[in-house]
């Protein structure tokens, strides 16, 4: 192949730099709770590395100020908000009829 064709070639090549959601002036503690809200998902579970496009330093960061700060119950271990509401719904459609005069 000639020199030219493979300069070509790689000239085709892209790199994509990808943004992290962490900044440098960031602090990762778990008093940070704006910052660790956006790593945990709707039921409360430590979304993964590829989603959060986190380097694995920050990962491990993050996940060690999460699971201090549900020790320290400023983080529930579990959000229930959908399972109490579907079990107040079965419960009012479970109870007993009421005979009308």
């Amino acid at each position: 192949m000639d020199k030219s064709k493979r300069i070509f070639l790689k000239s085709k090549r892209s790199f994509r730099r990808r943004l992290s959601p962490i900044q440098l002036g960031d602090r990762i503690d778990y008093r940070n709770m704006s910052l660790i809200s956006r790593f945990i998902s709707e039921q409360g579970k430590i979304l993964s590395r590829r989603v959060n496009r986190l380097t694995l330093k920050q990962q491990r960061l993050i996940t060690i100020a999460i699971k201090q700060a549900r020790i320290l119950s400023l983080l529930p271990f579990l959000n229930n908000d959908k399972l109490v509401k579907r079990s107040e719904s079965t419960a009012r459609s479970s109870g007993r009829r009421t005979i009308k005069k």
